[in-house]
């Protein structure tokens, strides 16, 4: 409250887009939450981006104020950020040359300020910009309406049954905003945000031990570190009620191990969704393990479950071209592979000044205000309304022989068990397309015979329709992962690798 009232006397009030450039830590959740209630539009970018990424986007977004730490105002003094629609600069921290005032001097200001009520804000009212992670394309600004966050936080307690007075360990900031706004306790855990997939597994289990963590958050990459600790020690978290994973795929492998230490009754649920519209699906590690995972193994993708209540979901024919209007004969049968999109009061209705993007994402109905959003996903659904995740539709590749798809492709390799994760990525060669699989090897198996793995993944290849094309195979020390979840593949960059390394192993096999 003080911080709501401090901002708005700063010039931080209603519809006033403001950068918040602040690391994960009591100050981010408290300036949070103090922007909601003060009615002003955060603009939250993912560090990770990179800084040419991170120039454009606070260039797209036009901040009118900015929020950050030190470290993050001599970035923008010495890059230009907001050069042009910047006009308030707050501190979270000690100020130095810089102009504005410090987080400390907002707090006394709304300390010694008469309360105020919360900003009466309209559920189509903008309430903030939330960049993609930018891994499979451009990052684009999701514009969120109070409405669209109103729904999220329902969609969430309804989906999990989540109950007030639950206590949560979300490894993931964002997340933990969704804490409060359900009722649950959040307890921050020690790690740093940015590297899941290299926590101290031990510092996740004693804080779930220490403060009866019954709901927590975590990435694939965080799952399989803390999964392999706990079941090689025959840990058991009693108080677990549940997991919910979300970033990427969960191999079942990973499901299984994490699930060795809760309740027989507790799961660990997988969502689906994205920063543009999330979540649109789950799925239960029950339904995964006793069903699906064999499909998975087999090719057939990864289900991500059925649609959460108020989502609809459908397939549509691929095509990397705009669609400018809604009809219902796009719907693709069950079991046809197309383009997953979704319609729902989760779902973002446009890009902040990016029409491009949005045409390129929504298709509008008939009627002018309802939309669907095309996710830039490839997969099917199933008899029973399940979605299968077949990867990015970006990341297919288009060979002379026909369409191979990332995930479908690399379920059947990753069975191998000296697999840890498998990426498909497509190289020119000869003037034409050639499929590669790109092969990371378990921590235990870095040393084992390369050649006599090589060989066994091409014998497992060889038994299913559309992977028997896929014969050159390379091994990779350490996939490049988004820094986000540590669990999203930079495909495109992988191909870049494999392009290379190919070039010079022919280089050095000519005479």
């Amino acid at each position: 409250d003080w911080i709501a009232r401090g901002l708005v006397k700063s010039g931080v009030g209603r519809g006033i887009r403001t950068a918040l450039m602040v690391k994960p830590s009591l100050e981010f959740f408290a300036l949070t939450f103090a922007i909601f209630r003060a009615g002003a539009v955060p603009v939250l970018i993912d560090p990770g981006i990179g800084i040419k990424n991170l120039k454009k986007c606070l260039a797209r977004a036009e901040p009118e104020a900015f929020i950050g730490i030190p470290q993050a105002h001599v970035a923008r003094l010495a890059l230009g950020w907001g050069r042009k629609t910047i006009r308030t600069l707050i501190t979270v921290g000690k100020r130095l040359f810089w102009k504005g005032i410090t987080l400390d001097q907002v707090r006394r200001m709304g300390q010694a300020a008469t309360a105020q009520p919360m900003a009466q804000t309209g559920k189509d009212e903008p309430a903030a910009i939330l960049f993609t992670s930018g891994s499979t394309g451009p990052p684009r600004g999701a514009l969120y309406t109070h409405g669209n966050f109103t729904a999220q936080v329902e969609s969430i307690r309804n989906t999990y049954h989540i109950e007030p007075g639950e206590i949560d360990l979300p490894t993931f900031p964002l997340f933990a905003l969704f804490g409060p706004a359900l009722g649950m306790a959040i307890v921050i855990p020690d790690m740093d945000p940015t590297r899941p997939a290299h926590v101290n597994p031990r510092k996740i289990i004693e804080a779930i031990e220490d403060f009866g963590i019954t709901n927590m958050f975590g990435s694939p990459a965080l799952i399989n570190r803390v999964g392999r600790y706990g079941h090689d020690r025959g840990i058991k978290l009693p108080t677990l009620r549940r997991v919910i994973a979300a970033g990427a795929p969960m191999p079942p492998a990973v499901l299984e191990r994490f699930c060795t230490m809760l309740s027989p009754e507790a799961q660990v649920h997988t969502g689906y969704g994205a920063t543009e519209a999330m979540p649109v699906s789950s799925i239960g590690s029950h339904e995964i393990l006793n069903d699906t995972r064999h499909e998975t193994d087999s090719g057939k993708g990864v289900c991500v479950g059925r649609p959460v209540n108020g989502m609809e979901a459908c397939v549509i024919p691929i095509t990397d071209d705009p669609m400018e209007m809604w009809h219902d004969s796009l719907k693709l049968p069950v079991g046809e592979v197309g383009e997953i999109t979704v319609k729902g009061p989760v779902a973002t209705g446009s890009y902040y000044k990016d029409d491009r993007g949005t045409r390129l994402t929504k298709i509008h109905e008939r009627n002018g205000t309802d939309f669907w959003h095309r996710m830039g996903d490839l997969g099917t659904l199933d008899e029973k309304g399940r979605i299968w995740f077949f990867g990015r539709k970006s990341h297919r590749v288009i060979t002379p022989s026909g369409t191979h798809f990332t995930i479908p492709c690399e379920g059947v390799f990753n069975t191998h068990p000296d697999v840890f994760r498998t990426a498909l990525t497509g190289v020119m060669t000869h003037g034409k397309m050639e499929p590669i699989l790109c092969v990371e090897l378990e921590a235990r198996s870095k040393n084992a015979h390369q050649d006599t793995i090589r060989q066994e993944l091409l014998e497992i290849g060889a038994r299913f329709n559309h992977t028997e094309g896929i014969k050159t195979i390379l091994f990779h020390d350490g996939f490049p992962v988004d820094i986000r979840h540590n669990a999203k593949i930079y495909r495109d960059r992988l191909g870049t690798w494999a392009s290379r390394k190919l070039a010079g192993e022919n280089k050095r096999q000519k005479p």
